[in-house]
Formats: structure tokens, C-alpha cells, sequence
């Protein structure tokens, strides 16, 4: 009977891909990548309806970031920012998504292209953003981020 359970058991390894199960299958680069672009997009979207509520999800507690005029944020003031903006967005949109992924690391960088209002005036900027993330048993989390105004530094009205 033990030589049986030993054989079923070895069966079974064999059967399995190098004998892991479904999580401790090594992740799939492709599906990373894709997620790391799609939490980009998102956030982009969550900038255009000055929702906190993304950002309370996928950002960690200890995120710490930097704006486009050098303020440096923590993961509140961050949201603050978001939800108080004075900027109404027509368009913010994350474009030019490029993804490397080291491990549990990934670093994602993207052009940011808005059309805003404040005070009934029309505007429009370009920035980089860069963002650091890290991958959780709870998914992918942003720990770090920066914002640069692309030239000019100010925003243009149009």
C-alpha cells in the first residue's frame, strides 16, 4: 500500500508542471505587463474624475511621491490633492506606457496629456510620470511615484 501512495504521489508530480501548484506557478510576464498598463490607465481615469478612490486601493500606506512642482506627498496628501483639485479634466489620458518588471518590482513610466478648466479658463499640459511598484499577495501596490512638467513648465491656456 505505501509503495501505491508513493507511486501516486510521484504520478502526480509528474503530471503537475515541475510539481508546482496554480500559486506557486512562476507569474506570467505577459499578464504583469498587461496589469501594470491597465493600474496605469486606471489611475489616469481616477485623475479625471478627481476620485481618491483608486488610490486608496492600489497605492500603499507608506507611498511616498513627488508632484510636478517639487511637493513632496505621502499616500493622503496625494488623494488630497486628487479630490480637491480645482482643475476640472475634459481629458487626462496615460499614453507611451513602458514597463519593466525585476522580480516583485516593477517600474512603469508614461506620459500624462490633459485638458482641463479652472475658473473657466481652458488649459492643457503634458507630464512624465514614473511609478514604483511592488507585488503583494494582495496584487500590485504603487510605493513611490514622480511627476515632471514637460515644457513649458506652466500650464497653457488654449
Amino acid at each position: 500500500m505505501t509503495h501505491k501512495l508513493a507511486a501516486l504521489f510521484v504520478f502526480g508530480m509528474v503530471l503537475s508542471p515541475l510539481g508546482l501548484s496554480q500559486d506557486d506557478a512562476p507569474p506570467n510576464p505577459e499578464m504583469q505587463h498587461a496589469e501594470i498598463v491597465n493600474l496605469e490607465k486606471e489611475a489616469a481615469r481616477a485623475i479625471q474624475l478627481n476620485s481618491g478612490t483608486f488610490f486608496r486601493r492600489v497605492y500603499s500606506d507608506d507611498y511616498e511621491g513627488t508632484l510636478s512642482h517639487g511637493v513632496q506627498v505621502n499616500k493622503a496628501k496625494w488623494i488630497e490633492a486628487i479630490e480637491s483639485s480645482p482643475a476640472k479634466y475634459q481629458t487626462f489620458r496615460a499614453t507611451d506606457i513602458k514597463v519593466r518588471i525585476f522580480q516583485d518590482t516593477a517600474i512603469a513610466t508614461c506620459l500624462w496629456s490633459a485638458t482641463f478648466v479652472i475658473k473657466d479658463q481652458h488649459f492643457s499640459a503634458q507630464m512624465r510620470a514614473i511609478h514604483v511598484y511592488i507585488n503583494t499577495p494582495r496584487g500590485w501596490h504603487v510605493v513611490s511615484g514622480q511627476i515632471t512638467n514637460l515644457p513649458p513648465d506652466v500650464h497653457q491656456p488654449i
